[in-house]
């Protein structure tokens, strides 16, 4: 037994990135816990789930609006590591990781988007 959207590569690609973030933020200074740590948990953590939300009893017009919302929380994601970087909270090998896997979840989601107007 499974939700439909389990079986779904970006929402599975979605999930690994939002534990991604959870890890380097838990290395932010503490003043940021508030801030910066909070907003990027958030973004990223929207990501999968609006996918998911998206995904149960939606139409294929609701679902699409859903994951605009989550293409959306990527490109706070991406603000959010710049910010991160220019504070030298992450070093740059890291934002470079984890800009290319916004990059590559947008292109997945975008693609996915298009698929689902074609159904």
């Amino acid at each position: 037994m499974s939700f439909k959207f389990e079986k779904l590569i970006i929402w599975q690609k979605a999930m690994d990135f939002g534990e991604e973030i959870n890890f380097i933020t838990s290395k932010f200074p503490k003043k940021e816990i508030y801030n910066l740590s909070s907003q990027i948990l958030r973004a990223s953590d929207s990501i999968a789930l609006n996918i998911s939300e998206g995904a149960i009893e939606q139409s294929n017009a609701e679902f699409n609006r859903f994951l605009g919302y989550s293409v959306r929380s990527i490109a706070e994601v991406v603000t959010c590591l710049y910010k991160a970087k220019r504070r030298n909270y992450i070093a740059p090998a890291v934002f470079d990781k984890l800009y290319k896997d916004c990059f590559d979840l947008l292109n997945m989601t975008i693609a996915f988007k298009s698929k689902l107007k074609t159904n």
